[in-house]
C-alpha cells in the first residue's frame, strides 16, 4: 500500500514514486492511493474540491505517476466552499471513467463524513471506502465519532502519523527543545506535532508507557506505538513516514509485535482523552448507552 498527496514536496513525491513505479513494471500487488484538494497553484481554482480543481489535480498526478488509474483517491480535506454533492459527483465520474478505482476522505469530522456517506448512497454515486484520520496514543479524539461510524459503514480507517511526528519514538524529552536532523529539530512549532504545544505531563505520562512496554518486550518505543495502533479495531492499514531508511526497517518490525490484553489496556487508560461533557457523557450517563464500549474504542472509564 502505497500513500501519497499531490501536495507533498510540491509533486515531486508523487514524480519520484510515479520513476519507481516504472522501474519495477507498474502497479502489480500495489494498492497506489493519492490525495487531492490543497493548493497546487495561486489561482482560486488551483485548490478546494470543486469539480475544476479535482479533474486537472487528477490528471496532473496520472501524468506524475505514470499510471492510467489510481487505486484510492481521496479528497484530502473538508471544503467549506464546495457542495458536497459537487464532489461526489466528480469522484463518480472518475470512477465510471476508469480512472480512479475507489473514493475516500481525510481529515473530516464525524458529521461530514456521515454526510459525505448517505449523499453517496442516496445518490447511487460511488461509495465512500476509507478514511485518513490523524490517529495515535497521542491523538485519539477519532474515538469519540469517525471511529464508530467507519465500524458501522464498514468503512477503512487508514491512520496518518502513527507515531505522533515522532514523539511516540521516545527520542524526544521534557523541557528539551527538540534539535538536528529531525522533524521537530527543523521546525520545533510545527503544527499538529509542535513541541510546544505537546510538552506537558499528559504526553510524557504516555510516551513513559509506551518506552515500559517497550522494555518489556525488548522492542523499540516506535514498534509498541504501532502495535498498539494496528490492534485498535477497524484499522485497515498505518500510513508509516520514516525520514531514514533505519527508521523504516523498525517501523516495518512492528509486524512481529503482539500486545497482550493487559499491556493494551495500560496504554489504552494512559491515553484516554475522556469524553466531552454532551452529549456524549450524557448519553453514557443519563441514557444507558455506551456504544464506545461495544465497539470496543475505549476503555472502561
Amino acid at each position: 500500500f502505497i500513500d501519497t498527496a499531490d501536495v507533498y514536496a510540491k509533486g515531486v513525491s508523487e514524480e519520484i514514486i510515479g520513476r519507481w513505479l516504472a522501474r519495477r513494471g507498474g502497479t502489480e500487488s500495489l494498492v497506489l492511493a493519492t490525495k487531492a484538494r490543497f493548493a497546487t497553484g495561486e489561482g482560486p481554482d488551483d485548490r478546494g474540491a470543486g469539480r475544476r480543481h479535482l479533474e486537472r489535480a487528477l490528471e496532473a498526478s496520472l501524468k506524475r505517476l505514470g499510471v492510467d488509474v489510481i487505486d484510492l483517491y481521496q479528497i484530502h480535506g473538508w471544503d467549506p466552499h464546495t457542495p458536497i454533492e459537487e464532489t461526489l459527483a466528480t469522484l463518480n465520474d472518475m470512477v465510471t471513467a476508469g480512472k480512479v478505482r475507489h473514493v475516500g476522505l481525510s481529515n473530516v469530522t464525524g458529521w461530514q463524513l456521515q454526510h459525505a456517506i448517505l449523499v453517496a448512497r442516496y445518490e447511487g454515486w460511488s461509495p465512500i471506502v476509507s478514511l485518513q484520520p490523524q490517529y495515535n496514543l497521542l491523538a485519539r479524539y477519532v474515538d469519540w465519532d469517525l471511529l464508530p461510524i467507519c465500524l458501522e459503514e464498514k468503512i477503512g480507517v487508514l491512520p496518518w502519523s502513527p507515531l505522533g511526528g515522532g514523539w511516540l519514538s521516545g527520542k524526544y524529552s521534557p523541557g528539551e527543545v527538540p534539535t538536528g536532523a529531525t522533524r521537530l529539530g527543523q521546525e520545533p512549532d510545527r503544527g499538529q506535532e509542535s513541541y510546544f504545544r505537546r510538552n506537558h505531563d499528559r504526553t510524557w505520562a504516555i510516551v513513559d508507557e509506551v518506552k515500559a512496554v517497550a522494555k518489556e518486550h525488548g522492542v523499540s518505543p516506535s514498534q509498541v506505538a504501532l502495535a498498539w495502533l494496528r490492534q485498535r479495531p477497524g484499522i485497515t492499514s498505518v500510513i508509516l513516514g520514516a525520514r531514514t531508511v533505519t527508521q523504516l526497517s523498525d517501523n516495518l518490525a512492528t509486524v512481529d509485535v503482539a500486545l497482550d490484553s493487559t499491556e493494551v489496556e495500560r496504554l489504552d487508560r494512559v491515553s484516554d482523552p475522556g469524553l466531552p461533557e454532551y452529549p456524549y457523557r450524557f448519553l453514557e450517563d443519563g441514557c444507558d448507552y455506551d456504544m464506545w464500549k461495544e465497539l470496543g474504542v475505549r476503555p472502561n472509564l
